[in-house]
């Protein structure tokens, strides 16, 4: 009889299928994002004597700990469908435990997702040279009652009892305060203050009620990522309100959402109402379903150039495939080799992207 330590891989990629086959995509995804170590744990002198083991899948911290309560339920399922796997060739028991990855990095004190001063004030000062009004269409009261509670906040004019109060006088009665004040009041520390404060207003300023121009939200929102992705974060598209995208933040933790955000924002530029759908599907399926994430995007990249196409009133005749559509846009749009001077800074890379744009398939 062989021990269960001996092919491992063997016994999990068995079980990954058996899952797919009934439909526990979760707990087939869980496994095999999984790093196995299989572990004797124990053994039993009865009857000759039983070896006992404990099949360790470890995974990433975070996705342990939002497993919460459905950890065991996932544990169970992979357990019930390595068991007549297993059986086959041992008679020895195992148990299933999912465990979180452990690793040493060196800045782990620090605390995570927090955006620095300087990322902060970049945006603002953003702002302030591009003339952006970051309450947009609603007056300063209006704008700030929507994230902070101003009746709690104290004025900074002994005349008031609230920020409210004082705000409304010194922005809307008098107008005697600069456009930019919000950005160094104490009272909202949005340049020291807590992240979420911070994300929260930045998608405030980008809500289709404070900014109903999409396209001016949208460019807001791509000089926003441009900082924030440094820092570990970015805004993306939730839903839509009056066919207009309203943005939450997310930590950037895969190049799958990155793509996944870019793509909508090209959908939003273009405003291609079915690419919208296939980024949705696309999005569905990136994590459950590989080969149809794979088909979705090919068939976005498809729906993205006849768009182009469309807009520049070129023809796309029947049956045109992904290479010739490709090449018909970089052509129309004068992205060619050939059309890069040799004198030109990073002339060589720069022909290389687009030869590599041209073989796309």
């Amino acid at each position: 009889m062989k021990r269960i330590e001996e092919k491992p891989e063997a016994y999990l990629a068995t079980a990954a299928r058996m899952l797919d086959a009934e439909g526990m995509a979760e707990a087939a995804r869980v496994l095999r994002a999984s790093k196995v170590t299989v572990t004797e744990t124990g053994y039993d002198n009865w009857n000759g004597g039983t070896r006992i083991w404990t099949i360790y899948l470890e995974i990433d911290p975070a996705e342990y700990a939002q497993l919460g309560s459905e950890r065991a339920a996932l544990e169970e399922q992979i357990k019930n469908r390595l068991e007549p796997i297993v059986n086959q060739f041992s008679d020895d028991w195992f148990s299933v435990t999912l465990t979180p990855h452990t690793s040493i990095e060196p800045d782990w004190r620090e605390q995570a997702g927090e955006i620095s001063t300087t990322a902060r004030r970049n945006i603002f000062d953003g702002l302030k040279l591009d003339g952006v009004s970051w309450s947009g269409r609603l007056n300063d009261v209006e704008f700030l009652g929507r994230i902070f509670d101003l009746q709690s906040l104290p004025s900074e004019d002994s005349r008031y009892a609230t920020a409210s109060a004082d705000i409304w006088q010194h922005r809307i009665n008098n107008d005697d305060w600069e456009d930019d004040w919000i950005y160094s009041d104490k009272r909202f520390n949005l340049l020291g203050g807590p992240t979420d404060t911070f994300l929260r207003f930045l998608c405030e300023i980008v809500h289709p009620v404070v900014r109903p121009d999409r396209n001016e939200a949208l460019k807001l929102v791509r000089e926003f990522n441009d900082q924030l992705r440094r820092e570990g974060w970015q805004l993306v598209e939730n839903e839509k309100i009056a066919g207009r995208p309203r943005f939450l933040p997310r930590s950037v933790k895969d190049s799958s959402a990155r793509s996944v955000s870019r793509a909508r924002s090209v959908a939003d530029a273009l405003d291609a109402g079915w690419m919208q759908k296939e980024i949705e599907r696309l999005e569905n399926a990136v994590e459950t379903d590989p080969a149809l994430a794979i088909g979705t995007a090919k068939e976005l990249v498809e729906s993205c150039c006849k768009s182009i196409l469309d807009r520049l009133g070129v023809v796309v005749p029947n049956g045109t495939d992904l290479p010739k559509l490709t090449k018909m846009v970089t052509t129309e749009l004068r992205l060619v080799p050939e059309g890069i001077s040799d004198e030109a800074k990073g002339a060589n890379n720069i022909k290389l992207i687009l030869r590599n744009l041209s073989a796309l398939s």
